[in-house]
């Protein structure tokens, strides 16, 4: 039965099933009634909610109900979303298989590095827990049975002069195409280090010209960071016609289209994220290490030698 207590901050609801006690506070009784009656009928019908509900739903849900409490939950709405592009979404929880998200894992390893393959993984092994504790849908873990790729040697792939210009060529100037815009954010990334979701979520009331700052209310690791902005970026920026966000692009939009000038152009094994390396290599030979690390958003030094990819010919004729 489901019990209901009026608290200062709303309605706690109390269900106790089959040995299973949950609760929850809500804003208003009929949301708290609504959340009841829902987690009555999971307790009590839990093999066959499994049997129909598909993880793409349980993804939905979780991105609702579960990462907006947790800092820099944009990023795991991202990555939850594209896993719901996945065909392993369209299985119900009920079928899905350890076999299942092992071939998951090595679909995704032919397509970006073995870290980013762990990340989802652990991303995921979060989903089934909450999936198993809370909502009673599962009663296990697949992911247990599934072993992770070993932690992948660190890129130090960087675009050469010539395949940049290759990929301008193809993605062509005019701006008012995606395609060109998609090519445009990568040199904006070049010239500060910013991450692509940050590019496309910038809108132009967090740019400020006279200044040369770029805000990002929220990044990565869940704070706030002001970005300097060389005159190669404004006048990046400068170009763009006016429409927020500024780029005009979804992630979505950004990664295919980005992926398809690239391959058109011929340029191998370089991803949008390599131009992040790229602009830590190059703004190293200006800025000291401190400044380096506040201008990309690293809170420990040692992060940034995942990106500083200098070669040692380099670094000898700097030397003289």
């Amino acid at each position: 039965m489901a019990t209901f207590r009026k608290l200062k901050s709303g309605y706690r609801a109390e269900v106790s099933r089959k040995g299973k006690r949950k609760s929850k506070v809500w804003p208003t009784l009929q949301q708290a009634k609504d959340w009841a009656a829902r987690t009555e009928y999971e307790i009590l019908h839990s093999d066959k909610v499994a049997a129909k509900t598909q993880l793409g739903d349980v993804l939905d849900r979780y991105a609702r109900e579960v990462s907006p409490a947790k800092k820099g939950h944009r990023w795991e709405v991202v990555r939850l979303e594209k896993i719901q592009r996945d065909k392993i979404a369209g299985i119900s929880l009920g079928e899905l298989s350890a076999g299942d998200l092992a071939d998951y894992r090595d679909r995704r390893l032919r397509e970006v590095t073995g870290a980013s393959v762990r990340r989802e993984m652990v991303l995921l092994s979060s989903v089934f827990n909450v999936t198993r504790k809370e909502w009673g849908l599962m009663s296990e873990n697949p992911l247990q049975d599934v072993r992770k790729p070993p932690q992948s040697a660190a890129r130090d792939r960087l675009p050469s002069a010539e395949e940049i210009e290759r990929m301008q060529y193809v993605a062509g100037s005019d701006l008012t195409k995606a395609t060109a815009r998609a090519f445009h954010a990568f040199l904006f990334a070049g010239e500060t280090a910013m991450r692509a979701g940050e590019i496309v979520g910038l809108t132009w009331k967090r740019v400020d010209l006279d200044r040369r700052v770029a805000t990002l209310p929220v990044t990565k690791n869940g704070t706030s960071r002001e970005v300097p902005l060389s005159s190669v970026a404004i006048k990046l920026l400068q170009d763009l016609q006016e429409q927020d966000p500024v780029f005009g692009l979804t992630s979505r939009q950004l990664d295919v289209l980005f992926r398809k000038s690239r391959d058109t152009a011929g340029v191998h094994d370089l991803t949008f994220h390599d131009s992040r390396h790229y602009a830590i290599t190059h703004l190293a030979k200006k800025l000291d290490v401190m400044d380096l690390a506040r201008m990309v958003g690293h809170r420990n030094l040692s992060q940034l030698l995942t990106y500083y990819n200098e070669s040692a010919e380099s670094l000898a004729r700097r030397l003289g």
